[in-house]
């Protein structure tokens, strides 16, 4: 996907991705208009909550690693396709 606004994506969703985008671009813009468009798309505050933490740990990651110049720690490609075909949790 390149582009939420163009992807093939319900609109629930995309009103989700809006509201991450400006959490991780522009965060002190968010407005209570911007959640409760959020929650009239149907998601609940721990939804909201959550969307918001994760995208705020990632930006912090990625400040991190940029930041402290860690690298690349390994090959995920293993992992990632064990992940996809089986899930989370090991059997």
């Amino acid at each position: 996907m390149d582009d939420y606004r163009s992807a093939p994506i319900d609109a629930k969703f995309a009103e989700l991705l809006i509201l991450i985008e400006k959490a991780a671009r522009r965060a002190w813009e968010i407005t209570r208009a911007d959640i409760d468009a959020v929650r009239a798309a149907g998601w609940s505050d721990e939804a909201i909550y959550d969307a918001i933490t994760v995208c705020a740990l990632f930006n912090f990651y990625t400040t991190w690693v940029d930041a402290s110049g860690v690298g690349d720690l390994g090959d995920y490609s293993a992992s990632g396709k064990r992940m996809a075909a089986e899930g989370y949790v090991r059997s």
